[in-house]
């Protein structure tokens, strides 16, 4: 089993950018399809993001393509969100999710996951 802590989070004006790290433990990353997800106020958990367990293989929702970028170190067992060029609607609590599954996109895919963190962005 293994366990996922998200950090990284915070404010930033639109069309800034922040990294988001998400640290695991009891389980080598290596092992899982990791993903990036995300929940605003008042609305469902959704997809933005996932990577294959070589790290070979990635896949973006539309709404993040060309500003997100997930990556995989395997040596600090910890997976990346590079997010640029912010803008407001991307405000939302951002949730690293891992799964024995090849790699998906949906939230019921996913076996395990962090407890979020906090992105706000302003306008």
């Amino acid at each position: 089993q293994v366990q996922l802590v998200e950090s990284g989070g915070g404010l930033v004006q639109a069309g800034g950018s922040l990294r988001l790290s998400c640290a695991a433990s009891g389980r080598t990353v290596s092992s899982y399809a990791m993903g990036w997800f995300r929940q605003a106020p008042g609305k469902e958990r959704e997809f933005v993001t996932s990577i294959s367990r070589s790290g070979g293989n990635t896949i973006y929702a539309d709404s993040v393509k060309g500003r997100f970028t997930i990556s995989k170190d395997n040596a600090k067992n910890t997976v990346y969100l590079q997010m640029n060029s912010l803008k407001p609607e991307d405000t939302a609590v951002y949730y690293c999710a891992a799964t024995v599954k090849t790699w998906r996109t949906g939230v019921d895919d996913y076996d395990y996951w962090g407890q979020g963190t906090q992105v706000t962005v302003s306008s």
